[in-house]
């Protein structure tokens, strides 16, 4: 299906909450087709969806990531909005992130959280994305502020060049980092952040997932940023190679003899090893250079952000595809 805006609602068990999102985002964009992408849901959440006039989609492989990627190969549109089906973004302000989206005109724009409640963060999930995101700013850029928002806006252009290889709630990350390497264009909005509705909770694990978006963002840093991370580990390895080595070194130089010969070898190999890794770090540099300029052709292979003349009604009638 091809329509000028398309949103997309996550959902897992959102039976309390996803007929309200719906209903805002209908609100607010009474132009756009809403979809409700079910999460291998075991409550009402897709009787909710279609009774709020949703389009309901399965994606049966359990994951944020699962969705995403799935969403994104199905779905043609001019701009593409991701809000969670918990009802705790300000759905209200979608028409005005679409509006930026197509004046900028930028590929993404990004619902920034401002919790309005003072409760609406779990224990330790505000931390966790401070820390997390401030990762992110030192490794790519400092143009970050809120890198796990589920609350963004995006053209055609960012979604056909996106990978989307995440599974789970790192994909936000993902999705960062991509914008950042490929310097696209992106602004901040500044979005209430509320408490979840009665009866809805939290998917997210505070430490298994914030383990996995860590393990995301060190990977990351080893294939987009491989010279730098190559760099580190080859300085550590050199470290210890010289620590181990000098004193052996100024033994031979004072006697000339070498009287621990198992350490030098051993320096000397780590000191081989340690310029291997730079090696490395150069070669993967290269090819991820050539990567980056395949993905900036297949970027710009798609027109800037614009609204299309023709699009398909607001409401094709309610379904579930499978």
């Amino acid at each position: 299906m091809t329509s000028a805006i398309a949103c997309v609602i996550p959902c897992h068990n959102e039976e309390a909450a996803v007929g309200n999102v719906v209903r805002d985002l209908r609100a607010a964009l009474p132009e756009a087709v809403i979809y409700v992408y079910d999460n291998a849901s075991t409550d009402s959440t897709v009787a909710e969806a279609v009774k709020a006039g949703a389009i309901v989609r399965s994606e049966p492989r359990k994951g944020k990531g699962n969705v995403i990627r799935r969403a994104f190969a199905d779905i043609e549109a001019d701009a593409i909005l991701i809000i969670d089906g918990d009802d705790t973004y300000d759905a209200s302000r979608a028409a005005e992130l679409v509006d930026m989206l197509f004046t900028g005109p930028y590929d993404q724009v990004v619902g920034t959280r401002r919790d309005i409640s003072g409760t609406a963060y779990r224990t330790g999930h505000a931390v966790g994305n401070k820390l997390l995101t401030g990762m992110v700013r030192l490794l790519f850029s400092n143009e970050v502020t809120d890198m796990l928002s589920g609350y963004r806006v995006f053209s055609r252009r960012y979604v056909k060049s996106f990978p989307a290889l995440s599974r789970q709630f790192e994909t936000e990350t993902e999705m960062t980092v991509h914008a950042l390497n490929l310097r696209l264009p992106t602004v901040e909005v500044e979005t209430d952040f509320k408490d979840r509705p009665s009866g809805s909770t939290s998917k997210l694990r505070t430490y298994r997932d914030g383990w996995l978006i860590l393990r995301l963002i060190t990977g990351l840093a080893r294939r987009e940023r491989p010279a730098l991370f190559h760099g580190l580990l080859a300085s550590l390895l050199a470290i210890v190679s010289l620590a181990l080595g000098l004193p052996v070194v100024i033994e031979f130089a004072r006697s000339g003899d070498v009287p621990r010969l198992p350490t030098a070898v051993l320096a000397a190999t780590i000191m081989t090893v340690a310029v291997l890794v730079l090696l490395a770090g150069y070669v993967l540099g290269a090819i991820m250079f050539m990567r980056k300029e395949q993905a900036s052709l297949a970027h710009l292979s798609y027109p800037a952000p614009s609204r299309s003349e023709e699009f398909l009604p607001t409401m094709f009638g309610n379904e579930i595809e499978q």
